[in-house]
């Protein structure tokens, strides 16, 4: 959809305001007077044609054929019905006149000598009228609600191409204030590396012959320029992800490679535990990219721990799906930090770049799965890995 930059919801007008509905009484009695002037000929001649074939039985059929008159008779009101209901109570009680005009000679000169009878007939003279008017009416009030949720209808959609119009607006302004925080954060992760290699440049060219120090400042180039060269990774693999190349994944598997992996890096103390269920099936997905996100759960939960503790990795079956778990004993997230841990560049570390999270959280999306984190009741944190099984549209 194709956006104005400056498009604007429209304000009602006041004669919406005023009256306090979808749509004014001018607009819906104007659209109604409209109707009754474009004249349906054919209704017209229908309701003609039905009134003069009803009075021409009437005439034509003897006197003697009282049942066929009392058909007769009743065969007025399809036409008065039909007029009403194309109408309104104008074309209704326009029918019932003209059938009463028409069936009055009749009542005269058939039925003169039977005085009861011949008031039976006048008194249905004014039922015509009643149907007529009666049904009418209703027609009238049925074209009126029919006229007010058809304007109603129409501005709802007006509405809501402008509030499509401006969702695209805000979507393209949250769009621009992402890449406007992540510029921010990426400046801002550069920034504390490049201070370190320019002051020990600076150290360099006074170092003179001193080697040890010599060998000190190229050992913190060396250092910051791996950081940087982990931030690029990182930001890399953020930015633009591999799409998943889909296969069966044996979960085990990923979470013993895990383990034997972050088992090498984390410090004493850290203790890792494996907890599955038997005859889980395999998790259809990217292996590599589970085992990234595993990892970096993992090892997230063994600097929680600098004083040791417990991580435990944890798959199940739920009825719908694969569920992993990475539990841990460290001292869990700050409240105020828990809405924040999947932002780009957002961390607590002092040497943490802040998109290991965010690029666990993408991973997962494109599996097709969720990510949780929930505090334990006693310490630490959990973090829970969702995967329905059944995903072949992703595939």
């Amino acid at each position: 959809m194709t956006t104005q930059p400056h498009a604007r919801l429209k304000s009602p007008s006041p004669r919406s305001r005023s009256h306090g509905d979808a749509s004014s009484p001018d607009e819906v009695t104007l659209s109604i007077d409209a109707e009754r002037t474009a004249w349906n000929w054919k209704a017209v001649a229908l309701v003609l044609v039905g009134i003069a074939l009803t009075s021409a039985g009437h005439y034509l059929t003897p006197r003697d054929f009282r049942l066929w008159h009392g058909v007769f008779q009743r065969l007025y009101y399809l036409p008065v019905v039909y007029a009403a209901i194309a109408f309104g109570w104008v074309g209704g009680l326009a029918a019932a006149l003209l059938a009463g005009i028409l069936y009055i000679p009749h009542i005269v000169t058939t039925w003169q000598h039977e005085h009861h009878y011949a008031m039976e007939q006048y008194a249905e003279i004014f039922m015509f009228l009643a149907v007529g008017i009666v049904t009418g009416v209703l027609s009238d009030r049925e074209r009126k609600r029919s006229a007010e949720l058809q304007l109603t209808a129409q501005k709802l959609g007006q509405v809501y191409r402008e509030l499509q119009d401006t969702f695209e607006q805000v979507k393209r302004a949250d769009r621009l204030s992402a890449i406007g925080q992540l510029a921010a954060g990426l400046a801002h992760e550069i920034r504390n590396p490049l201070a370190s290699i320019d002051g020990a440049a600076e150290v360099l060219d006074v170092a003179g012959d001193r080697p040890e120090l010599r060998k000190e400042t190229a050992s913190i180039i060396r250092k910051e320029c791996s950081r940087l060269n982990r931030l690029l990774t990182s930001l890399l693999d953020f930015a633009r992800p591999r799409r998943p190349e889909w296969r069966e994944v044996d979960l085990s598997r990923v979470l013993d490679s895990v383990i034997d992996l972050v088992s090498h890096s984390a410090g004493k103390g850290i203790r890792f535990h494996k907890e599955t269920v038997r005859g889980i099936p395999r998790l259809l997905g990217d292996e590599e990219q589970l085992t990234q996100v595993v990892m970096n759960l993992t090892l997230n939960a063994a600097q929680a721990m600098p004083e040791g503790g417990d991580v435990w990795l944890t798959t199940k079956q739920e009825d719908d799906g694969i569920e992993i778990q990475i539990r841990d004993q460290g001292a869990g997230i700050p409240e105020e930090n828990m809405d924040k841990i999947f932002d780009p560049f957002f961390t607590t570390k002092d040497t943490g770049t802040g998109l290991g999270l965010s690029v666990v959280h993408q991973i997962v999306s494109q599996h097709g799965g969720t990510v949780t984190v929930t505090r334990n009741q006693n310490k630490g944190m959990t973090f829970s890995l969702f995967f329905p099984q059944s995903r072949g549209d992703l595939a």
